[in-house]
């Protein structure tokens, strides 16, 4: 396949045909993310200013503690902190009800600097993932070739595809029935794993093979939540 600066990632997320390559995709943009805003993005003032306005959601807080850079946590902290202080709650101490100041509370618990950039990476991931099903037969060859595409990524996929900046007539109905195979496909097959698993606790089944279907319930989870199970009790 013909290689450009907005390919290779993609390539590289296809390439390996081990899971879900939209959340291989995910995951590089967050980890990419995650080390710009841990880096020297965290001097940059505009940066700083957004971060301090949108905060993070519960998930990229401990994603970015748990990569140990305590100092560049707590000063992107001690912004925030300071600004919710002095625009939100310091408005309340007045000790009068007010909509906005509540509804823009509410707003900083639903907001996130990475999760905004994630998205914004994820379409602009997905035209180049739609010019090149289109125009590359080599990389649709390398798309129809993927295990499964879970369903949050089938979604946003179809969705994507079918908005402003997708793609059109006879291109937009192969790429549904490409991605529909392949989700489709991986759910019959998920279906027929976790029934073999649930009738494997039947007694007339004992002594039988349990073929695949003995981490069929993690599989399934990861399918249909695009996450991968810690552990299933």
């Amino acid at each position: 396949m013909k290689e450009t600066i907005c390919t290779i990632p993609i390539n590289d997320v296809f390439g390996p045909k081990d899971g879900c390559p939209i959340c291989r995709l995910h995951n590089m943009l967050e980890q990419n993310y995650l080390d710009y805003i841990l880096g020297a993005a965290m001097m940059e003032p505009d940066v700083r200013i957004e971060t301090n306005e949108k905060g993070f959601c519960t998930k990229h807080f401990h994603m970015m503690v748990g990569k140990g850079r305590r100092l560049q946590n707590a000063l992107i902290l001690e912004t925030h902190l300071d600004n919710i202080k002095n625009k939100l709650i310091s408005e309340n101490a007045k000790g009068k009800p007010d909509k906005k100041n509540i509804a823009a509370l509410e707003q900083l618990q639903r907001s996130c600097y990475v999760c905004d950039k994630i998205n914004w990476g994820m379409e602009h991931m997905f035209r180049t993932i739609f010019s090149s099903f289109a125009n590359d037969p080599e990389f649709r060859k390398l798309f129809e070739q993927q295990p499964f595409i879970c369903l949050p990524h089938y979604t946003m996929l179809i969705k994507s595809a079918s908005s402003k900046g997708g793609m059109k007539g006879s291109q937009l109905s192969d790429f549904y029935k490409s991605t529909a195979k392949l989700s489709g496909k991986y759910l019959s097959t998920l279906k027929d794993d976790i029934s073999h698993y649930c009738k494997m606790f039947d007694y007339r089944s004992n002594g039988q093979d349990w073929g695949n279907s003995r981490d069929s319930i993690e599989r399934s989870v990861e399918f249909l939540t695009s996450e991968k199970p810690d552990y299933i009790e």
